[in-house]
């Protein structure tokens, strides 16, 4: 800290005194980390002249500077990059060591860079020597224990968009992202966890709700978004809003609406289809059946230009050149329970599961 404070803002409550108070106190020191991302998911790892281990970009927050203000000015002064910081993944805090003062570091994601921000990458303060991307097993190998520890944490709170809690590099009981199962496990079962931290450190899954429509020929009405692959399709609805209070069927009649412009209420529930991808919240998707649109209510149809770039129906048998795998099976098991009058479906990535 300064030894004298700034000039307090126009209209501020604090006397000098109350200032010059705070700013003497003993405090952490202050670190930002950026976890620098290119496209294919690679981990910017940089060799440094004054350290013989290897670092992550960033460095020490100066003065007032905010964490993301320092790792801004790190990135620009070591690696002459100047892009956004992005969010806070993980915060790691350390005991007092040979310095005396305890540290606290903000690890934030920065990326994934385009191509030519990457290549555009240089050191114009001669500090970095050397900069590499390596997949993350690679860093991991690379950087010593706590940094490989701190990395994994951040990457695994960036795949599960949450954050990562961490002490001395190691994610602490509640953390809501990190912990290694099997240790949440243990915690569990030893009865280690208050209420807030068993929830926090739960596994989380994303909640969806679709809705299937049909035309006087059978062919599936699809959309295809204007965001993402350019070939992927997709059945009408989105993500439930479940913090609002939202339930599936309110949510895929609210989605047809926003989407297609047409306000009709979804009828029975098809099916549940759960999904999951290791590292990545588990997805649930609720699908509707939405009945056959008739070719007046099909014409009535009006897409957000900035989410959706067309549609179409699709017959069933093409529908392999038009949705991903696990998309087309839960689509045709509900347009199989839709015909034999069959109740709710569960289905694990499109199959059934009591054909499994």
């Amino acid at each position: 800290m300064p030894d004298q404070p700034p000039p307090p803002p126009p209209g501020s409550p604090y006397t000098d005194s109350v200032r010059a108070y705070y700013a003497a106190q003993p405090s952490p020191l202050v670190a930002a980390t950026g976890i620098v991302l290119d496209p294919h998911g690679r981990v910017l790892v940089l060799t440094t002249s004054y350290k013989t281990e290897l670092e992550l970009p960033g460095g020490g927050v100066e003065d007032t500077e905010t964490p993301e203000e320092g790792l801004a000015r790190e990135l620009k002064e070591e690696l002459d990059l100047s892009v956004p910081v992005g969010r806070l993944l993980a915060v790691d805090s350390r005991p007092p060591g040979p310095l005396g003062r305890s540290l606290v570091v903000h690890v934030h994601l920065v990326g994934p860079l385009t191509p030519e921000e990457a290549s555009a990458i240089s050191f114009p303060d001669g500090e970095v020597t050397e900069a590499r991307w390596l997949t993350p097993e690679e860093a991991y190998e690379a950087l010593d224990t706590r940094k490989t520890s701190r990395l994994r944490a951040a990457l695994a709170a960036l795949h599960s968009g949450s954050f990562a809690h961490l002490i001395e590099g190691v994610p602490q009981p509640g953390s809501p992202a990190g912990l290694d199962p099997a240790r949440r496990a243990e915690l569990e079962h030893a009865g280690a966890y208050d209420t807030a931290g068993h929830r926090a450190a739960r596994p989380k899954a994303l909640t969806a709700a679709s809705v299937l429509f049909t035309d006087s020929a059978g062919g599936v009405l699809l959309v295809r978004p204007a965001y993402g692959d350019p070939d992927h399709w997709n059945l009408p609805g989105g993500g439930v809003d479940s913090d609002t209070g939202e339930i599936p069927r309110t949510a895929a009649r609210r989605e047809v609406l926003e989407e297609l412009g047409l306000d009709l209420d979804p009828g029975r529930l098809l099916a549940v289809n759960w999904s999951h991808r290791s590292g990545y919240p588990a997805r649930v998707r609720f699908l509707y059946d939405g009945g056959t649109l008739d070719a007046a209510t099909l014409a009535r149809i009006r897409l957000p230009e900035t989410e959706l770039l067309e549609w179409r129906t699709v017959p069933p048998t093409s529908l392999r050149r038009f949705a991903k795998p696990a998309l087309r099976r839960q689509i045709e098991a509900c347009l199989t329970a839709r015909a034999t009058a069959a109740g709710t479906l569960e289905l694990h990535a499109g199959r059934r599961t009591d054909e499994s």
